[in-house]
């Protein structure tokens, strides 16, 4: 069986997820912003093997999670600098799936959670650290479509399909879980969660054939989504990508 660590598994898809995993016998490592959050996750699933706490809106802080050894998501954030100057949203949804996949040694499987919405981010990459528009120019929901983290949309489709091609010893996807009933998703979300979570489960644990590809964006069901183009460009989207959160990290791009 699988040593699994799941972001953001303190409610939502993530817990579910988590608890699914527990029941198929394997060794899941949850993570939570803070203490009480972690509390929240050990209770809603007990089976775990434990709880790490991280903010993953600070460098420092993931970094430290990652060097710890072991898909938090933000929708429609407001603009507040986090200690490294630039939104949260920025920090959590793009920075950190990105550090903790180049820190934590010999991943076998990654699973980035993306969003349909991520066919109408902008595929140019400009100012996606929001550095240059700053608050006046913030808007959540574009910055949301653009960004999105161990659950992204636009850009977790990117890293994805970058780690695929970087690491081919290992199996890197994304997914779209669709419009579930989670805290994000409100009440009156029409998705089916247990679509969701099968195509999540399947992802973490690689042993279907479908597990088996990499670099393919996935929708509930499991079935095949067509990713934005933009996502498929190497040179102009994956490796600038890429070099964008090296410069700002100083976290050395994956060989």
């Amino acid at each position: 069986m699988a040593r699994i660590f799941i972001t953001g598994s303190s409610d939502g898809l993530g817990s579910i997820v988590a608890q699914r995993l527990v029941a198929r016998g394997h060794s899941v490592v949850l993570h939570a912003r803070n203490p009480v959050r972690a509390e929240d996750a050990t209770k809603a699933c007990s089976g775990a093997e434990t709880v790490l706490t991280g903010d993953l809106s600070s460098i420092e802080e993931t970094k430290k999670l990652a060097d710890d050894d072991y898909s938090a998501l933000l929708f429609g954030a407001p603009y507040s600098d986090t200690a490294d100057g630039i939104p949260p949203l920025a920090a959590v949804n793009t920075l950190a799936p990105y550090i903790l996949t180049c820190l934590i040694a010999r991943l076998k499987r990654m699973v980035f959670v993306s969003s349909d919405m991520h066919q109408s981010g902008d595929g140019s990459l400009e100012d996606i650290l929001w550095q240059q528009r700053g608050e006046k120019g913030y808007d959540p929901i574009k910055a949301y479509r653009a960004s999105k983290v161990y659950d992204t949309p636009l850009l977790n489709v990117m890293l994805a399909k970058a780690f695929a091609r970087r690491w081919p010893e290992g199996k890197s996807n994304s997914l779209d879980p669709g419009w579930v009933p989670t805290k994000m998703g409100g009440t009156n979300a029409s998705g089916d969660m247990e679509a969701a979570v099968a195509t999540y489960v399947m992802l973490a644990e690689g042993e279907e054939d479908n597990a088996q590809r990499s670099g393919i964006y996935y929708n509930p069901g499991p079935t095949e989504g067509r990713a934005q183009a933009s996502t498929d460009d190497e040179k102009t989207a994956q490796e600038r990508l890429l070099q964008i959160c090296a410069d700002f990290t100083g976290m050395k791009q994956p060989i």
